[in-house]
């Protein structure tokens, strides 16, 4: 029976040995999927580097720039408060991520490993938390942020953030820390550890992975986050990126493309930037993998 299936892997591999069959079933494939993924960064590009003239222009190729320039950063940098924004979004993601991360860390790990009546429930309870829309949330929430005196601050916006981090985050940790096996801990236990030393000191150190996937995404959803910013935020100098671009570069029914994509542009580097130094560990944290 194992020599039947290795021949039948064998001759399943070989398939591939054939440069024309390799190139139609995996080479062609990812060069689609390459396509339609880097496509739209490549629209950004081009576009914030055309002049207004060749934006407006219906002769030419649209995918091409012929006297590339850029007035539009500059427009963006210098004429805007582009530079607030970003320091808003950056101040915001990472303080939400931060507080998300340990409350998530503390709520799953008390699930998992602190057996009490109706942890599963509770468990089930906080991924069910995360269904929530947020645009059913912002309304009670608005309510709330206006009679503590925290409309238009970025404290608003950091209290609130975490209210749809925590759910995820929690629910992606509680699977990791299920993955870690129970003797490491007993093992602690006997030794006379305490609870917070093997969380600190056992737990944690194995949970890397699990934490800088649950780090990413909570980031990526912080810095993406719309409805919470333009509910919350009213001034120019409190917005952050993806609010401050769509209110304040677009006045009526005028499209300022240029700026508008060169806006969305650096905004997008710094998620990808995160993403290319930690794919590894976010797809490791993802899987609930953890090297024995």
């Amino acid at each position: 029976m194992a020599a039947s299936n290795a021949d039948v892997d064998t001759v399943g591999m070989s398939y591939l040995d054939s440069i024309p069959r390799k190139a139609v079933t995996v080479y062609l494939p990812l060069l689609v999927f390459l396509i339609v993924l880097l496509f739209p960064f490549y629209w950004m590009v081009i576009t914030s580097i055309k002049p207004d003239a060749e934006l407006l222009s219906r002769e030419g190729n649209p995918f091409w720039v012929v006297k590339p320039t850029l007035v539009h950063f500059h427009k963006l940098l210098f004429e805007t408060t582009y530079p607030q924004w970003l320091w808003n979004t950056v101040l915001v993601s990472v303080v939400s991520t931060f507080v998300s991360l340990v409350a998530s860390v503390l709520a799953a790990y008390a699930i998992e490993r602190l057996r009490f009546k109706g942890s599963k429930h509770v468990g089930l309870s906080i991924f069910l938390a995360y269904m929530v829309p947020p645009s059913i949330l912002f309304i009670p929430l608005a309510n709330v942020v206006f009679n503590l005196g925290l409309f238009d601050t970025r404290l608003a916006l950091i209290l609130t953030y975490p209210t749809f981090l925590i759910p995820f985050c929690t629910w992606l940790l509680m699977g990791y820390f299920r993955s870690i096996p129970m003797e490491l801990e007993e093992c602690a236990l006997i030794d006379g550890a305490s609870r917070w030393q093997i969380l600190v000191k056992v737990v944690l150190p194995l949970a890397v992975p699990g934490l800088i996937s649950a780090g990413i995404f909570a980031f990526t959803l912080s810095w993406n986050e719309f409805i919470y910013a333009l509910t919350f935020v009213s001034s120019s100098e409190v917005k952050t990126v993806p609010v401050g671009v769509v209110t304040e570069l677009v006045q009526g029914d005028v499209y300022q493309w240029g700026p508008l994509m060169a806006g969305a542009l650096l905004g997008s580097l710094p998620v990808a930037f995160i993403y290319s130094f930690f794919v590894e560990y976010y797809v490791s944290g993802m899987t609930g993998s953890v090297k024995e």
